[in-house]
């Protein structure tokens, strides 16, 4: 077994310090001028129960570098029992730009959940591009401009890069989590393979999502941003994947080790539908944490605190 675990991490490594390599020889999309005059653009954000988080993701949008008058800021309240919409609405009061808290009381098609919200709130939006974020998330003040940097013809989503932040070892651990992963996705993503998208962080264009039929029509997963972003590409829209700290959001940690493997268990669901060798690419990178785990139960603590240090080296973290 002991064997089996060392054999688990060299592979782990090594798979590490080839994506790193490759990350940093990467040659990505360049960002283009974005059009003069500036486009209208809507921002999307799904809401349940975020009394404690809905003002910090509201004042990162009041304080973008993007005309007020040129965004509609859509906020779907998805039956929230506390003061989400209270809040919400106290913070983007004397707001410049157009504020709407859409309650969401009726299904549209086949989508439940965060995509029923969405598919609510694309139908109330007036422009042409789709920003779509969480209300945990902060987005950074040149993310528009940042994003529509890569919106070019043809281009039917854009992913802006996320990571988590928090005071915490269990919060630093998952923010250095985000980070290898994406920089995997980036890798991959720049050699032209659609490996996914995130709803946190992302540009969808009116064409595009109109093109899938928008959330209604998509099948139902608890991964509803992987589905559109499947249902776009396969439609002959191109994609794009921004690693760039203009697009870079921050997330509020998951707070306990149960909520941490609930998430992961849901983005697995989205990895049903990878090609096998991105599977197994990311089964071994996944396991990370259990494997650490099994070395302490069989070589005790130092081994275990040796594997964890050298994985936080590797990112500089």
């Amino acid at each position: 077994m002991l064997a089996l675990l060392t054999g688990y991490f060299g592979i782990w490594f090594g798979v590490m310090l080839v994506s790193t390599l490759l990350f940093a020889l990467r040659k990505g999309a360049k960002p283009a001028p974005v059009a003069k005059p500036l486009p209208r653009v809507s921002i999307l954000i799904a809401a349940r129960n975020e009394e404690a988080a809905i003002g910090r993701c509201l004042s990162a949008v009041r304080a973008l570098d993007y005309p007020a008058a040129l965004v509609e800021v859509l906020l779907g309240d998805d039956g929230s029992t506390d003061q989400t919409r209270a809040h919400a609405e106290e913070a983007m009061q004397g707001y410049g730009g157009l504020f709407r808290c859409i309650s969401i009381t009726e299904t549209l098609g086949a989508a439940r959940g965060k995509a029923n919200v969405l598919a609510h709130l694309a139908r109330a939006a007036t422009t042409d591009f789709f920003f779509i974020t969480d209300a945990d998330i902060a987005v950074p003040r040149t993310w528009l401009s940042g994003m529509l940097a890569y919106a070019r013809p043809g281009i039917g989503t854009v992913t802006g890069l996320t990571v988590v932040r928090g005071p915490r070892l269990f919060d630093r651990l998952q923010g250095l989590d985000w980070l290898l992963s994406l920089s995997l996705v980036q890798v991959v993503t720049d050699l032209g393979k659609p490996v996914t998208a995130m709803g946190n962080n992302m540009l969808v264009t009116r064409e595009a999502y109109e093109a899938t039929g928008g959330y209604e029509a998509l099948p139902f997963s608890v991964t509803e941003d992987f589905e559109l972003f499947k249902a776009i590409v396969v439609r002959g829209f191109g994609f794009c994947n921004v690693f760039r700290p203009e697009v870079l959001a921050l997330s509020l940690p998951i707070a306990t080790p149960l909520g941490l493997l609930h998430q992961r268990r849901r983005w697995l669901r989205g990895v049903e539908a990878l090609p096998w060798g991105l599977k197994l690419g990311l089964l071994v990178y996944g396991n990370f944490y259990l494997g650490v785990l099994a070395l302490a139960w069989l070589a005790g603590p130092g081994p275990a605190l040796a594997v964890l240090g050298a994985k936080c080296w590797l990112r500089g973290y």
